[in-house]
């Protein structure tokens, strides 16, 4: 069986590559990608596709789900990720399952095997094998509404653990590869985690990725201003001295969510 992982962060393809290979050594891995862009350019090279693909959801230049709107994905596809949130998404492209990082060795065992079985040709006229009948309460329990949005965060101040509330954080930001969070009352704390991770578990109702480097919180913002160059100047009520603007490839979405669309 043919195996293409795409996955951006090296040392989880790799640990993805050696648990393939301790569970079943006849798998061959024909490919190991990091962007959505790459995935693209190997499926319009290899029209066949995979017989089973591993998808990360995060990429270093997107979404994995991009790569179904803009080239064909043949295969069985297994969606990877660390959060629980993009398991509608995993149900629109068709994928056969969705494994939550650290990936268990038995979750990715059963994997493999499931969909070893369904790339296994059987008899038109034999009954269906219980492997392949849908788990209807399965499906029900992944997809029924969940609180999926942090509401609170902890940070280290030397050796005390301080609770941050979500409805009292002003602004994430980046700067020298740290990552920042300020409260309402401007007080700052250092968060171990990068703004990408940070803005998959917050509400997008509530707090908004104004560009590459902050992340604010609507119930914060004080004044929005025109700025030179179209752009859009944001103060918070923190009273956040740094100037923070709005990417000019997001000022439209950023106006529209300000406005409650």
């Amino acid at each position: 069986m043919n195996v293409l992982i795409i996955e951006d962060e090296i040392p989880s393809r790799l640990n993805l590559q050696r648990a393939l290979g301790t569970i079943s050594p006849d798998l061959t891995i024909v490919g190991t990608l990091g962007s959505v862009a790459e995935a693209v350019e190997w499926f319009e090279s290899h029209p066949n596709g995979a017989d089973l693909i591993f998808m990360d959801v995060q990429l270093s230049d997107g979404l994995c789900f991009d790569i179904f709107k803009r080239t064909k994905v043949v295969g069985k596809v297994v969606i990877t990720t660390a959060y629980d949130n993009y398991a509608l998404d995993a149900f629109r492209v068709r994928s056969v399952d969705y494994l939550l990082k650290p990936i268990e060795r038995e979750a990715l065992r059963n994997t493999v095997e499931h969909c070893r079985t369904l790339l296994t040709p059987t008899s038109s006229t034999s009954a269906p094998s219980p492997a392949a009948a849908v788990d209807y309460a399965a499906l029900a329990e992944l997809f029924a509404p969940k609180n999926q949005y942090k509401d609170r965060f902890l940070v280290k101040v030397g050796d005390k653990i301080i609770l941050v509330k979500a409805e009292n954080i002003a602004l994430f930001y980046s700067e020298s590869k740290t990552t920042f969070l300020v409260t309402d009352e401007n007080r700052q704390y250092i968060v171990d985690e990068s703004l990408d991770a940070i803005e998959a578990k917050l509400d997008p109702k509530h707090f908004f990725r104004i560009g590459r480097s902050g992340i604010i919180s609507l119930e914060q913002i004080q004044v929005v201003s025109r700025h030179f160059g179209s752009r859009l100047k944001v103060q918070l009520k923190s009273g956040h001295r740094e100037d923070l603007f709005v990417s000019r490839s997001r000022s439209a979405e950023f106006l529209e969510w300000l406005n409650g669309n």
